[in-house]
């Protein structure tokens, strides 16, 4: 729904908006994978505790220390990298966006809309470690809720005549609400770590400090290759090319969100076996669900197409997309990276990141070949250096996982 929702502005302004959220996600960098490591560690310790009827933790004394220990960290963590990346982003967003000159009004929406992306970035660190409490069910209701919050009341502004002003305005009443509703659904649980914290240390530093640097040059290197798209098409196409690479991406990436559910729904359990080394089972839901993640994204990539080439003209928004050509590239590049997810997730799960140079060097690539295209060929071709990337990495990635399929690392 919130994909759809930008089609309502017009071109220049959907060019606006898709850089918008493009250059707020990099605000994401302060995460550097930190989410991840918070949803693998709390999955460990976790594997030794369980849920009461009213949400709060109970089993070994030990580990209850531990995971209440590990939230406070997280949550010291998250509120500092969050007004740390804040004044960054906001510089970042300016340089870009006063490129063109242009009547719409920009200025506030993104300095409001900067804001709210912090509050959305705490609430996902929030949210991640109750995910790693073998709660993807409960987490993936309540991120629902948030998205269709955010999705209604942007609606409702545009069709108020709002224009850039709905997309901060609807982040911010996300944010808040997603605050609320985490808060009321365990408040009993993140009570209890906070008293159970309140009198013991545990230098979580020492455990997750090192795995976060090598985190941050995947992450970053990560969002660097997506969210870079659509400033590099602002600069060297313009606003409406922008717009339409924007919507593209976007429609991609909740094409293999939907698919990569299959994945998202064992993250926990796939660290709560690597805890227990019940790598059988392991292997064996593994791979039966990054079977069904690959299925779900064909089949829903399948629909994307026949609705392309068959149905532009009864579902107008399919004319904001990119080329049948430049779609087929993207939709290609997404489909390996379903597969390389499924593996980083595994391996990632005996706490260590594998994958560090092999995301950096991707990211360089990517950048730099996106440019050259931006640079010397036609708009279609855009996404030609995305492609490209998998020739090698995939079989890199490949090699790599082999040391860890089974415990063997």
């Amino acid at each position: 729904m919130l994909i759809l929702i930008p089609l309502y502005l017009s071109a220049e302004a959907q060019g606006y908006w898709y850089t918008f959220v493009s250059l707020a996600a990099l605000a994401i960098f302060a995460d550097m994978g930190f989410s991840t490591i918070l949803l693998q560690f709390s999955a460990h310790e976790f594997a030794h505790l369980k849920f009461e009827e009213n949400k709060t933790l109970s089993g070994n004394q030990h580990y209850l220390e531990r995971i209440a220990t590990l939230f406070r960290f997280s949550m010291k963590w998250s509120i500092r990298m969050g007004c740390l990346a804040f004044p960054i982003i906001l510089i970042v967003g300016f340089i870009i966006l006063n490129e063109k000159k242009t009547d719409v009004m920009w200025v506030i929406p993104w300095i409001v809309y900067g804001i709210a992306s912090i509050f959305v970035f705490i609430n996902s660190m929030l949210l991640s470690f109750i995910e790693g409490c073998n709660s993807v069910g409960e987490v993936q209701k309540i991120r629902f809720l948030i998205s269709f919050i955010t999705s209604l009341s942007t609606a409702i502004l545009l069709v108020l005549g709002l224009k850039l002003y709905a997309l901060a305005i609807s982040l911010v009443i996300g944010a808040s609400s997603g605050t609320i509703i985490i808060f009321y659904r365990y408040k009993y649980m993140l009570k209890q770590c906070f008293v159970l914290s309140k009198d013991i240390v545990h230098d979580w530093e020492k455990d997750i400090l090192p795995l976060v640097g090598r985190y941050a040059v995947s992450w970053i290197s990560g969002y660097f290759i997506f969210f870079s798209f659509t400033p590099i098409a602002f600069h060297y196409y313009g606003v409406v090319e922008a717009g339409q690479i924007g919507f593209s991406i976007a429609m991609c990436t909740a094409i293999f969100g939907i698919a990569n559910i299959w994945m998202t729904v064992i993250t926990p359990k796939t660290n709560m076996y690597v805890a227990h080394k019940d790598y059988d089972t392991l292997n064996s839901i593994f791979t039966r669900h990054l079977i069904l993640a690959v299925i779900t994204y064909l089949l829903s990539v399948g629909t994307l197409f026949i609705i392309v080439l068959f149905l532009k003209d009864i579902l107008p928004f399919a004319n904001r997309l990119v080329s049948p050509f430049s779609l087929s590239i993207i939709t290609l590049g997404w489909l390996f990276q379903i597969i390389i997810n499924g593996y980083a997730m595994y391996m990632r799960a005996h706490k260590e990141e594998p994958l560090m140079l092999s995301s950096f060097v991707t990211g360089v690539y990517i950048v730099i070949t996106t440019l050259f295209v931006a640079m010397y060929l036609p708009f279609e071709y855009f996404f030609l250096g995305f492609l490209s990337s998998y020739i090698w990495g995939i079989p890199w990635v490949l090699i790599i996982f082999r040391k860890y399929r089974g415990g063997k690392n």
